[in-house]
């Protein structure tokens, strides 16, 4: 039980980070620029997907996976 309680909190803490990681580098912190639930879902996923291909370019091409990813994001 205790080793439960141990991943449970490393994954609590790991989403987290994760959620304001990405919430910084497509402004989520406040309104979308969307209207409507569908607009809004698509508006997530296509920053879902903008991110995971960014990752990929960066792996791909041997550069660090954080530093500069914001800047990243935003030239292109």
């Amino acid at each position: 039980m205790e080793v439960r309680r141990v991943f449970h909190k490393l994954r609590t803490i790991a989403r987290e980070n994760f959620n304001e990681h990405f919430k910084g580098f497509f402004d989520g912190h406040g309104q979308v620029p969307t209207k409507g639930l569908n607009a809004t879902q698509r508006f997530a996923e296509g920053a879902i997907f903008v991110y995971q291909l960014a990752l990929w370019y960066r792996f791909e091409n041997g550069l660090d996976l954080c530093i500069g990813l914001k800047a990243f994001l935003k030239a292109a």
